[in-house]
């Protein structure tokens, strides 16, 4: 009985007692082809026409990886035998603006376009030449699922300063990585009737949620809110209450001076330095501030309020403006502004004595 060949490889498939003397020249072959299809690499000429697969040889066509070459002058294609059936990592790596197609001699294949210089996965089934849809990810700048993605119990790692983007390839969130971090965000769903969280969870016991705006931004909360308590930013100063005091409603919620008044004051309520309220308010809000000043035995009181540099008449708790301060105590002045149009406020204000 004489030699055959396998159909695709064309590895030399030998018969009982042929090749005597031969027989192990045979078999390095086969196993060179066998190399050659699980992890060969060949340079191979576009113009090439059709991939060979020589009988009982190592040939282009049976590297498992090809990379194509050399200048296009128009549309090229490359064929793969009629009744191969195999698996090929293709890279289109020809210059010029043409397409480029691996098909079968009479079946139909796969196409990289003019502009296309990736990679495919494409195999062939002995009639057509088919993509595998695996594509070189670092080539394809619009990668799609066909299904959801199971992390299968791992992580996703993405780079600081990275993120998600949406459909309109604009950023939607960002990520930046905090060196030996410990502490996280945890979002848990819920079921019907009950509510989804954002936690904040990790290594340490207690931990902060930062919630930061951009310049003056606020941070708002849409709906009806339930706040279980909270901790308001207070200035504790050894300053003595004289002339104008510039209040930064941005920086503080209480401003504490504990040193003895030195004369009446004036009171300039603004975002801060560089922010003005009328920047930082929109018409129709509020903000509610509070002004700690002490006294001794010849106690002073604020006497004029400001917005913004510009003098205000407030509307004073019981009616009328306070002519003096409380000796030997603490007042507590509140102010509420409320921001009635462009540069338009009414200040709500009140005096109250501590000691």
């Amino acid at each position: 009985m004489a030699n055959s060949t396998s159909a695709s490889l064309k590895l030399t498939v030998q018969a009982t007692g042929e090749n005597s003397g031969t027989w192990g020249q045979i078999t390095n072959t086969n196993l060179l082809i066998l190399e050659q299809a699980v992890g060969g690499y060949e340079a191979v000429a576009a113009s090439v026409g059709t991939l060979t697969f020589t009988n009982g040889a190592v040939s282009n066509g049976k590297n498992a990886v090809i990379k194509l070459t050399g200048t296009l002058s128009g549309a090229v294609n490359v064929v793969v035998p009629d009744s191969i059936e195999k698996t090929f990592v293709i890279t289109n790596g020809t210059s010029g603006a043409h397409a480029l197609t691996v098909k079968t001699s009479s079946g139909t294949g796969v196409t990289w376009a003019a502009a296309d210089k990736g990679t495919k996965m494409v195999y062939s089934d002995g009639t057509n030449v088919v993509d595998t849809a695996f594509t070189d990810l670092a080539s394809d700048y619009s990668p799609q699922l066909s299904a959801d993605l199971d992390t299968n119990s791992q992580n996703i790692v993405i780079d600081t300063a990275h993120g998600i983007n949406d459909e309109n390839d604009k950023e939607q969130i960002k990520f930046v990585t905090t060196s030996s971090a410990v502490n996280e965000f945890t979002i848990t769903n819920a079921a019907t009737g009950n509510a989804p969280a954002l936690s904040v969870t990790g290594d340490d016991t207690n931990v902060d949620l930062n919630l930061t705006p951009k310049g003056y931004g606020r941070v708002t909360f849409n709906g009806m809110g339930k706040i279980l308590s909270t901790a308001e930013k207070i200035t504790i100063s050894a300053t003595a209450a004289t002339g104008t005091i510039n209040y930064d409603v941005i920086t503080q919620s209480v401003l504490y001076y504990t040193s003895a008044s030195a004369a009446n004051f004036t009171v300039n309520l603004r975002g801060d330095g560089s922010n003005s309220m009328n920047n930082i308010m929109d018409t129709g809000e509020s903000v509610t501030v509070a002004f700690l000043v002490t006294n001794t035995g010849t106690p002073y009181y604020n006497n004029v309020v400001q917005v913004d540099g510009s003098s205000v008449t407030p509307e004073w708790q019981g009616g009328a403006a306070p002519s003096a301060g409380n000796a030997n105590s603490v007042d507590s002045y509140s102010y509420t502004i409320v921001k009635t149009g462009d540069t338009a406020f009414t200040v709500f204000a009140s005096q109250v004595q501590f000691a």
